[in-house]
């Protein structure tokens, strides 16, 4: 029988929760050993690899402790310290694994450059961590031309290297494959990512130790990760979900991971989930929204292995919901989380508790949330406010502050997401939006992500992202941007059809007044659409035009 989330919740005993998942200790831990080390001798997979070219390749972690500790010894030979930050910039690759094993087999820090970074993101990045290397590929390389860096390593330097550069193969097979693992603490860091808001330059969050444990509590029990699962999760690691959840949580329970090299597509992504059988898959919802939009492409044989889907990133469509249970036979669960958090909210695949389409779910066991009003005191059910947590009352959080130590996010015992949401009547969380984003017109307030999903409830549409408009009659008017599925035509005629299936299925004053067709949303690496960028760009035509009155 499966066992409740308020049973997972009471019984949970942080101090019994390092004796049974770690072999380190609080004061005595290292990354590399919690995900490889521990393992060796097993003779299991750690790592199943699809390449661009068609290559396939298997990585025990036999093999991965025998590279990373050659790669580590280079990173020694050439002065990298403890605490030092490594940076990967490559794509989905063994090279990628190996270079994240060896940093922090030194006690060094990994920090992920997505590989879709140009050089202005890469340098911002690598200038405020003060970034002592670069690992990266011929093909990302031109990106470093104009980029300050002490050492680069390339994967395939080619003849002509610069006098900072080196060649990653040649320089680990001359190394020896013995190096020990440099013990550290909870409270050092052993990642740095960047995390951008809605404002300003990406902010650095220091990912101390601690956070392996809480990694792996979200995928027992959200993920309800088992032995014998073929996991895939669809997220690149050059963003905080990838490499926390598909690196760093599954490989510390010594279960074997999925790399396709090639960009995402619909297509590709059939192709390794019948491949390999996926039984256990997440991702992001733009991943999913797509094959909702390509569903056709999906046959029955999936059913046969695919046990449960998670989703992290902004919630779901319901009919993205209803379609991987009614097509599929699978329950796709929403979760929360941010950079800064990793998931703490979740409808949990290996708990049982109800269920509310539409809702992030509750907290993980080892965590409390709270949603607040403006006063910061904490609202009863039925009631919209910030969402925070509980730091005082969450023992498996770790965040210390942006760079470290700006913690301008905490109010006292809580930490403030930014995200408005709603208490729902069964105590879970009801995603509105971002503060930011929510949209106040003739006095209503419009949650986007509302509006969003129904209009992916059209056929029409592929995706939608919705904005608010400046407006002085009514101080916004909903506004949303259309991306088409390529069989449908934009026209004055698909646009009034719109607009009244969603003033027929939400509300006559949540309805777009304006709809603008578009070949494609602008995102984050992560995926998540920057509705941020498309609301500036409103406010300055709206600008525009009163100046010319």
């Amino acid at each position: 029988m499966m066992k409740t989330l308020e049973q997972a919740q009471q019984e949970f005993n942080y101090e019994q929760l390092i004796q049974d998942q770690l072999v380190g200790q609080p004061n005595a831990i290292n990354a590399y050993v919690e995900c490889c080390q521990r393992y060796v001798g097993q003779q299991k997979i750690a790592l199943f690899w699809e390449g661009k070219n068609g290559e396939s390749q298997q990585w025990s972690f036999e093999q991965l402790d025998t590279a990373s500790a050659q790669l580590a010894n280079y990173f020694k030979s050439i002065g990298i310290q403890v605490g030092d930050c490594i940076a990967g910039l490559l794509p989905r690759t063994p090279e990628l694994l190996i270079t994240i094993f060896a940093t922090w087999r030194i006690g060094a820090v990994y920090q992920p450059l997505f590989t879709a970074f140009e050089s202005k993101a890469i340098e911002h990045r690598v200038q405020t961590a003060k970034t002592k290397l670069i690992v990266t590929n011929a093909e990302q390389r031109p990106k470093l031309n104009h980029v300050k860096a002490e050492h680069i390593l390339t994967v395939n330097a080619g003849a002509n290297p610069t006098d900072n550069e080196a060649d990653f193969w040649q320089e680990v097979q001359g190394q020896s494959d013995q190096c020990d693992a440099v013990l550290r603490t909870f409270d050092d860091d052993f990642l740095m990512m960047f995390t951008s808001g809605t404002t300003g330059l990406a902010k650095s969050v220091p990912v101390p130790l601690k956070a392996v444990l809480a990694f792996k509590g979200y995928m027992l029990h959200a993920v309800d990760l088992r032995e014998d699962d073929a996991f895939w999760n669809l997220a690149d690691p050059g963003w905080a979900y990838g490499l926390y959840y598909g690196i760093t949580g599954p490989l510390s329970l010594g279960h074997s991971i999925i790399m396709d090299e090639r960009g995402f597509n619909v297509d590709h992504a059939i192709d390794v989930i019948k491949k390999f059988r996926v039984s256990n898959l997440t991702g992001s919802p733009t991943a999913f929204r797509m094959f909702y939009g390509f569903k056709e492409r999906f046959d029955t044989s999936i059913k046969s292995h695919l046990r449960v889907v998670s989703s992290a990133g902004e919630p779901l469509t319901p009919e993205v919901i209803h379609w991987f249970k009614n097509a599929l036979d699978v329950n796709i669960f929403d979760q929360y989380g941010q950079t800064e958090l990793g998931m703490v909210i979740a409808n949990h695949h290996a708990l049982a508790h109800e269920k509310k389409v539409g809702s992030a779910g509750f907290a993980n066991p080892g965590h409390r949330f709270a949603v607040l009003n403006e006063q910061h005191q904490e609202v009863e059910r039925g009631e919209i406010g910030t969402l925070a947590i509980d730091f005082s009352q969450s023992p498996l959080t770790w965040f210390k502050g942006y760079g470290g130590g700006n913690r301008k996010s905490f109010v006292g015992q809580y930490y403030l997401t930014g995200d408005t949401v709603k208490l729902n009547e069964i105590g879970g969380v009801d995603f509105v939006g971002r503060a930011d984003d929510v949209i106040t017109t003739s006095g209503y307030r419009v949650g986007p992500f509302d509006v969003e999903s129904t209009l992916l409830e059209c056929e029409e549409v592929l995706e939608s992202a919705v904005v608010g408009k400046p407006d002085l009659e009514r101080t916004e008017v909903v506004k949303a941007f259309v991306v088409l599925k390529p069989q449908y035509q934009a026209s004055k005629a698909l646009d009034e059809k719109l607009q009244a299936y969603v003033r027929s299925r939400l509300s006559k004053h949540a309805y777009p007044k304006e709809i603008e067709f578009v070949e494609s949303l602008p995102k984050t690496s992560s995926g998540k659409i920057q509705r941020n960028l498309l609301k500036q760009q409103e406010v300055e035509k709206v600008a525009r035009s009163q100046s010319k009155i």
